[in-house]
C-alpha cells in the first residue's frame, strides 16, 4: 500500500471523536483490545478491502482483479467502503479520508462493536490475534518462492491451493479429531509383527551360518517383504474432512508447495469464522452504533445524515438477504422479550395470544443476555434458537425458489418452520457442499477418493468438475467423488486428461466396470 505520501494518522478533531466514543463502548460493557484508527485514502482502502482487510498479501491476481472491481464501484458511484476492520491485539480499523464527521462517528462506534466480538465471541477464540504479523510473514515466504522457483510456476499452484481452500474441516477447533504428535516425542514407535524378519532358531555363534542358512534367511525374508509390500494400508483409517491437511501429510508435493499450501489453509481457518458469525457480528456491531449514535455522540443537525446512512445500510431486498439488517432486528428481539420475560416454559405453554401482547414480567434481563448471545453463539445457532415464527411474520420472511418456467425466483412459502429451514439450510457450510476424504489408495492404486455428504441438493457438475481437476493437480493422480445425481449415486472422476462419470452401486460399481466419457 502507498501511503508514504500522507500522513495516515487521527487528525486532532478525529482523535478526540475516538476517546469520546471508545469512552462510551467501554461504559455500555463492550472489552476491547486497543484499536488503532488510520486514516487514508478511498484508493488503498479499496487496495486493503482486496487484500481481505489486510494492508499486505502474498502476490495473486485475484486481489488485483478484486481491487479493480472495487475500484470502479466506487468511482461509479454504486457501492462504498465506509468501515475496514482487522481481528488482531491491537485490532486495527481504517477511516475514508473523504467521509464526512458523521460517517466517522458511526464507523468508530460500529469498529468497536466489531472489536468487542472478535474478542469475545468463542468461534474467534482459536485465531492468532497477530495475523498482521503472519499476513506478513506468509507474503514474504511466498515472494521468496516467487523469486526462486518463477511466477508464473508459483502462481499456477497458488490458484489451485485457492480454489480449494474451503475444504477444510471448521469444527475441528472445537472438535479433536485426531491424537496430538509431537516432533520431540523421540519413543520408538511399537513394533510391527510384518515388518520383523523371519524367525531365527536360537543358536551360538559359531553355528548361526549352520542353523540358519544365510542364503533361506534372505530369501525368507525377500518373500515376507514382497507380500507385506502388496498389502499397503487403508489410509485415513477415517474420512478426513479437513482435505486440505490430507493433501499436505500425503500428497507428493515439493517442500516449497507443501508451504504454500499450509499457508492458504492457515488464512483459510483465519477467515472463515468471519463467515460462520457474519449476521451476528454485523448485527451486534450495528445494535451499538445505533446505541452509541442516537444516545450519546450524535449531534441534531447530524440526525438527517446519520438516518440516511443507517437506513442504506439496513435496507432489505428481495434478491437477498440483509446480514445487517437480520442482526440487528433479532438481538433487539431478544433484548426486548428478555427485559419483558417473554420467554421459557410459561410462555411457550400459553396460547391466549391477548395475554401475550400484554405479556410484561420487567426483569430487564435483555442486556445480560445479548452479551450472553454474542458470546457463544454463530450465525446457524443464533437463527435456530432466537429466530419465532412473530419475528418472521413482523419482517415479512418468506423462503423463495426459482420457477424453471417463468425463469426468475418466486415466493415459496411464508410457513414458519419452512423460512426457517431455508436460512438455515443457506448457513450450513455458507450452503456449499461437504466434502471429505475417505481413501488414499483408492483401488490399490494410490489414487485419492473423496465423497461428498449429500443432503438432498446435487453438485454442480461444472464446479465439481473443476474441483476434481484442480485436486488432481496438487495429488499426481487419478482423483474420484462419490456423490448423488438424480437420487442415485454416481462417481465422477478425472485421471488428468478427461472427466468420467457413473452410476454406482449393484452390478454396475465402479470398481469393477470401465467408466463412460462424461457428457
Amino acid at each position: 500500500m502507498n501511503t508514504g505520501f500522507y500522513n495516515t494518522n487521527l487528525p486532532p478533531h478525529l482523535r478526540v471523536l475516538k476517546d469520546e466514543i471508545e469512552g462510551y463502548a467501554r461504559g455500555f460493557g463492550l472489552d476491547f483490545y486497543e484499536t488503532i484508527f488510520e486514516v487514508i485514502d478511498a484508493d488503498d482502502l479499496n487496495e486493503i478491502a482486496a487484500y481481505g482487510g489486510f494492508p499486505t498479501r502474498y502476490p495473486h491476481w485475484s486481489f488485483g482483479m478484486q481491487y479493480e472491481e472495487l475500484k470502479k464501484s466506487y468511482e461509479y458511484g454504486l457501492s462504498k467502503i465506509y468501515e475496514m476492520v482487522i481481528n488482531n491485539d491491537p485490532c486495527y480499523a481504517y477511516l475514508m479520508r473523504c467521509n464526512h464527521t458523521v460517517d466517522q462517528k458511526l464507523v468508530m462506534a460500529h469498529v468497536y462493536g466489531h472489536c468487542d466480538f472478535f474478542k469475545n465471541n468463542a468461534y474467534f477464540g482459536h485465531t492468532t490475534r497477530k495475523m498482521m504479523d503472519e499476513i506478513a510473514n506468509h507474503a514474504a515466504r511466498i515472494r521468496g518462492y516467487v523469486e526462486r522457483f518463477g511466477e508464473d510456476e508459483v502462481e499456477a499452484f497458488l490458484d489451485k491451493c485457492m480454489s480449494v481452500d474451503d475444504l477444510i474441516d471448521i469444527h475441528s477447533v472445537a472438535i479433536k479429531r485426531r491424537d496430538d504428535l509431537s516432533k520431540y516425542d523421540f519413543t520408538p514407535p511399537p513394533a510391527d509383527p510384518d515388518d520383523k524378519r523371519a524367525p531365527r532358531f536360537k543358536a551360538k555363534g559359531y553355528m548361526a551360518d549352520y542353523i540358519n542358512p544365510r542364503a533361506a534367511a534372505a530369501a525368507e525374508d525377500d518373500e515376507r517383504k514382497r507380500l507385506k509390500d502388496q498389502r499397503v494400508p487403508h489410509f485415513p483409517e477415517r474420512p478426513e474432512k479437513d482435505v486440505l491437511l490430507f493433501l499436505i501429510e500425503h500428497a507428493p508435493l515439493k517442500n516449497w508447495q507443501r508451504d504454500i499450501l499450509s499457508i492458504v489453509r492457515d488464512e483459510a481457518y483465519y477467515f472463515f469464522p468471519q463467515g460462520q458469525t457474519k449476521i451476528l457480528n454485523e448485527g451486534w456491531a450495528s445494535f451499538w452504533h445505533s446505541t452509541i449514535m442516537t444516545q450519546k455522540v450524535l449531534e441534531p443537525s447530524e440526525v438527517v445524515d446519520y438516518a440516511d446512512h443507517h437506513s442504506g445500510t439496513m435496507a432489505t431486498s428481495s434478491r437477498r438477504l440483509n446480514p445487517y439488517k437480520v442482526g440487528i432486528e433479532l438481538l433487539r428481539d431478544i433484548e426486548r422479550r428478555w427485559n419483558m420475560g417473554q420467554f421459557g416454559p410459561d410462555w411457550d405453554a400459553c396460547d391466549d395470544m391477548d395475554k401475550k401482547r400484554t405479556w410484561d414480567k420487567q426483569l430487564g434481563l435483555g442486556r445480560q443476555k445479548i452479551f450472553e448471545v454474542r458470546r457463544v453463539h454463530n450465525d446457524i445457532t443464533f437463527i435456530d434458537t432466537f429466530l419465532t415464527p412473530e419475528f418472521c411474520k413482523e419482517h415479512r420472511l418468506f423462503s423463495f425458489n426459482y420457477n424453471e418456467p417463468g425463469g426468475n425466483y418466486v415466493i415459496e412459502s411464508r410457513e414458519f418452520q419452512k423460512v426457517k429451514q431455508r436460512l438455515l439450510f443457506g448457513l450450513t457450510n455458507f450452503g456449499k457442499p461437504w466434502i471429505t476424504a475417505t481413501d488414499g489408495n483408492y483401488r490399490n492404486r494410490g489414487e485419492l477418493l473423496l465423497r461428498h455428504e449429500h443432503n438432498g441438493v446435487d453438485l454442480k457438475v461444472d464446479e465439481a468438475k473443476d474441483t476434481l481437476a484442480n485436486l488432481h493437480y496438487l495429488w499426481g493422480r487419478p482423483v474420484h467423488l462419490e456423490t448423488v445425481f438424480d437420487n442415485h449415486p454416481a462417481l465422477m472422476s478425472f485421471d488428468g486428461s478427461e472427466h468420467t462419470q457413473q452410476a454406482i452401486g449393484g452390478t454396475n460399481d465402479a470398481a469393477r466396470t470401465p467408466p463412460a466419457k462424461a457428457k
